[in-house]
């Protein structure tokens, strides 16, 4: 059965752009799935992979970016819970240090990830290195001072967010 050229392009749109799975597209075009599924792997052996288009949309739409922020937005709490946790007096000094340096760094390498998707991100992992390098140095040369730096870190590292995010 000879079938209209432009519902092979419906198709893709309703697949690629409108993210029906396959199945339903094909349904509601009133084609068979067997046709969609044969019109999807032609299109493939042209180069048009259906599937990589329908990702590409997804990034275009700000799929990715929104998740990247829906993570950061959970990633926040989680760290102002920890630095709240730190500032307790059940840690010794070096305790406190060791772990406010491993929360700066899983920060940092959230925030960077992040950065690929978003320029406002890049911008803030940039700030959370430097605060990386800062907690190290001041570890390193200046330990009678960590409980301050403790107590200066969570302020800041708000302030970065609302600068650069």
């Amino acid at each position: 059965m000879a079938h209209d050229p432009d519902l092979r392009k419906q198709l893709r749109r309703s697949y690629v752009v409108d993210r029906q799975p396959l199945k339903a597209a094909a349904a509601l075009l009133d084609i068979s799935y067997s046709t969609a599924r044969s019109w999807k792997e032609q299109a493939l052996e042209r180069g048009d992979d259906w599937d990589r288009a329908r990702q590409a949309e997804d990034v275009g739409d700000g799929g990715v970016k929104a998740l990247t922020r829906l993570v950061l937005e959970e990633f926040i709490p989680l760290f102002k819970t920890t630095v709240a946790a730190i500032q307790g007096d059940k840690l010794d000094a070096v305790e406190k240090a060791e772990a406010i340096s491993r929360l700066a760094d899983a920060y940092a390498k959230t925030v960077k990830a992040s950065g690929a998707v978003d320029p406002a991100i890049a911008k803030l992992a940039w700030g959370m290195d430097v605060i990386k390098l800062l907690v190290k140095f001041c570890m390193e040369h200046f330990p009678q001072h960590q409980a301050a730096l403790v107590e200066i870190i969570e302020p800041f590292g708000e302030e970065l967010a609302t600068e650069f995010g």
